[in-house]
């Protein structure tokens, strides 16, 4: 891919920014257009230059990278938004508010690589095809429903059917995990288990339970799901960075 991402990057420390900047700037795929060392400017500048991308630091002072990344996403042009910050704990918060990734300082150059690489595969074929509906068609006694797959907390395999559970409700189809799971390849969605996929959205704690596995709470809901000891450290890796 020989195609420019227009990236715009923000930090309130100028050696962080200077050092991200150069690492961006080993891509042939990215152009840096422009930099902010706060969350205002941050603003400001994302409404002028519409990058396409914005690397955005977390912890700043007055306007913090997470109030700087919902008054983006008001933009007719959302960029997306890459959070790069020292602090792992507000990676669910970042996935909440629909983050494309969350690197942490100090940059590993194979995973920046990867990002840029994810960001062009999302970028690129945005603009010749049409835009994406965000929901997942379930047939049940005999009705299609098309769910908002925001409002997906986690989906579960239960013998002969497949439990899909919302904020407001829950759905059972006969579909297999892996036919609904392979339609959500592009969203923030991980298996934990053979028989449960998630929402990294709604991930609020891992518990350790025995033999390496652990329990996962989600946000409203008061039952654990296992997390099999084969996916934890995949799951931390995508919780954390």
């Amino acid at each position: 891919m020989s195609e420019i991402i227009r990236a715009l990057v923000v930090d309130d420390e100028r050696y962080a920014r200077e050092e991200l900047i150069y690492l961006l700037e080993q891509s042939d795929q990215v152009k840096i257009v422009g930099e902010a060392d706060s969350g205002e400017t941050a603003i400001v500048k994302a409404i002028q230059l519409q990058p396409d991308v914005v690397f955005l630091d977390i912890e700043m002072p007055k306007v913090d990278g997470m109030v700087v990344a919902k008054s983006l996403s008001a933009m007719k042009k959302i960029p997306f938004i890459v959070f790069a910050t020292a602090y792992p704990q507000f990676a669910a918060e970042a996935f909440r508010i629909h983050a494309t990734d969350y690197l942490l300082k100090p940059y590993d150059e194979e995973q920046l690589r990867q990002t840029i690489e994810r960001i062009a595969t999302l970028l690129l074929p945005a603009e010749t095809t049409l835009p994406r509906i965000n929901r997942l068609p379930v047939e049940t006694e005999g009705e299609i429903h098309y769910i908002p797959i925001d409002d997906i907390l986690y989906i579960h395999r239960e013998e002969k059917w497949t439990k899909i559970v919302t904020r407001t409700r829950e759905y059972e189809a006969r579909t297999t995990l892996k036919e609904l799971e392979s339609k959500l390849t592009s969203f923030s969605f991980f298996r934990i288990h053979k028989s449960i996929v998630v929402n990294l959205a709604y991930i609020v704690r891992l518990t350790p339970w025995f033999n390496g596995a652990y329990q996962l709470e989600l946000l409203d809901r008061t039952e654990p799901l296992p997390v099999s000891r084969n996916y934890v450290k995949e799951l931390r890796h995508r919780l954390e960075g």
